[in-house]
């Protein structure tokens, strides 16, 4: 049974996907719905300018409708379903926001930050009630001492983990495919792992995210006919968070979540030094991927690069959670 949840979650998603994105493409193109890339950025990412973004809709829509599919199928939706669900379309509909001001105000900025990160905190609180009724642990694990519980702290960690994660996976979208990539080895690995605790709800969310995001990296690789957008990328974030909390492997997102991780060290390792040094840089620009476009890496050799060493850091993560 659990060859053929494998198969249909990702044949489910990889289908609706792949079947219904070059209609989205197309309104959006008609519509004129597409990106307005930052006028201080790279001078070679001006013509991109124009490309349609919030292909999150497609992805989260085939990730939601699959997973019900196969969940009610195959007997496995339940709880953790449920609010794997809702981080993800709360998340997602939150970047829509953020991105329909900047499409249709023809800007880079979209909300103020005050305004996304209350509404990523709001999020992640209906995330810690229904967590909490659902009954799961309050206890945090530790790699090589064990579960530490933390009672209300928990709350708190759980609260900065799912805005950190958001928001890390958003700083990643700089490049064509290269969160998309990412986002498919991490919810792979932790599909794994879910299949290993028998925890099927959440084994189908995963799967039904790697297929249909399979699917879109087609149309998002360089060069990219539409972005994934804050829609997407503050959605996989938010659900690579939750799932992460619910296998109650917590601290393992820092390890399989990696480039993630680095990406984001990068950014406020720059911002950091920049105040106390008055204006100095310790990088040419930031998030890293930036520098390496600097220093004449080209965008392939960069996916394929921080691809590879988030496909070795999400193997060696399941190999030691294993």
């Amino acid at each position: 049974m659990r060859v053929r949840i494998w198969l249909w979650s990702l044949i489910i998603a990889f289908a609706v996907t792949a079947i219904f994105l070059p209609f989205l493409i197309r309104y959006f193109r008609a519509h004129g719905e597409g990106q307005t890339i930052w006028e201080k950025g790279l001078s070679w990412h001006e013509k991109k300018n124009g490309t349609p973004t919030m292909g999150g809709l497609m992805f989260i829509t085939a990730s939601v409708v699959a997973t019900l599919i196969v969940g009610i199928w195959q007997h496995v939706l339940n709880g953790s379903s449920g609010i794997l669900l809702f981080t993800l379309v709360f998340y997602g509909l939150l970047g829509m926001w953020d991105d329909s001001i900047k499409v249709f105000n023809r800007q880079n900025d979209g909300l103020k930050a005050w305004q996304k990160m209350l509404g990523q905190i709001v999020g992640a609180i209906v995330f810690i009630i229904v967590f909490s009724y659902e009954g799961f642990s309050m206890s945090l694990r530790v790699p090589f001492i064990g579960d530490v519980p933390l009672g209300v702290g928990y709350v708190l960690f759980a609260i900065i983990w799912l805005i950190g994660f958001s928001n890390a996976v958003n700083l990643t979208d700089g490049l064509d495919g290269l969160a998309t990539g990412l986002s498919i080895i991490a919810f792979l690995a932790y599909g794994i792992i879910a299949q290993h605790q028998r925890q099927y709800g959440v084994m189908v969310f995963c799967l039904t995210v790697v297929g249909a995001l399979a699917a879109f990296l087609i149309w998002n690789h360089k060069p990219a006919k539409i972005f994934m957008g804050d829609m997407g990328s503050l959605a996989l974030g938010g659900a690579l968070a939750a799932v992460s909390l619910l296998l109650h492997h917590e601290l393992s997102l820092l390890w399989v979540g990696g480039v993630f991780v680095i990406e984001t060290a990068t950014v406020m390792i720059q911002v950091s030094y920049f105040h106390i040094t008055h204006g100095k840089r310790l990088f040419k620009m930031t998030p890293i991927h930036h520098q390496f476009e600097l220093d004449g890496w080209g965008e392939w050799r960069i996916d394929l690069t921080f691809w590879a060493i988030g496909a070795v850091l999400a193997a060696t993560g399941v190999w030691a959670m294993w």
